[in-house]
């Protein structure tokens, strides 16, 4: 029985800070240089389709997460330095 639900461990990233500019695209290319994206995302808000100014990117692998984490974390993307880190479970309202 698999009781995964489709994501490896640790391999899912949050992305703050980014810049209004930031799309889903730029996120997924510039998380491509560390290694295999299977999913990225930039939030935006529901009425105004404005970014809200994070997102996440999940990572082939917890090692991928962990290069994309080093490559990432404190530096610029669209002129702007950016925090990532794994992300954590979403919680039950």
């Amino acid at each position: 029985m698999d009781d995964s639900n489709g994501s490896a461990a640790g391999a899912k990233l949050f992305v703050g800070s980014l810049s209004w500019g930031v799309t889903t695209e730029m996120l997924r290319e510039a998380f491509e240089q560390a290694g295999t994206v299977v999913d990225a995302i930039v939030i935006s808000d529901r009425e105004s389709g404005r970014s809200r100014g994070f997102g996440f990117v999940e990572m082939s692998s917890p090692e991928e997460a962990q290069a994309a984490i080093q490559m990432w974390d404190g530096k610029e993307l669209d002129g702007r330095p950016i925090n990532v880190t794994v992300a954590k479970p979403k919680e039950e309202r």
